[in-house]
């Protein structure tokens, strides 16, 4: 079983807000890109600190409005976002 992970936003500058939660850090990155936006031809870059730890996931994150499923539910929308996130790589605290 694997045990769900916090991970706080950095900022460039050093500063964290907000914690995001997921079992790996890609999930957290998903969350955090569905909520900044950004688009693909200019993605924003994503820091994420895993608590007790001093290892920064580094992401380039956007999202795009897609045509929902087929199978959506009737409260859903006919259009939605989906996240994307690619990862660039970890960095580590001094």
């Amino acid at each position: 079983m694997d045990k769900t992970r916090n991970f706080v936003l950095r900022d460039v500058d050093g500063s964290e807000h907000g914690v995001f939660s997921g079992k790996q850090p890609r999930q957290a990155a998903l969350k955090v890109a569905n909520r900044i936006g950004g688009d693909k031809s200019k993605p924003l870059q994503i820091l994420l600190r895993e608590r007790g730890t001093k290892k920064i996931h580094v992401f380039e994150g956007w999202r795009e409005q897609v045509n929902a499923p087929k199978n959506k539910p009737d409260w859903m929308p006919d259009k939605i976002w989906k996240p994307n996130v690619r990862k660039i790589g970890i960095e580590s605290l001094d």
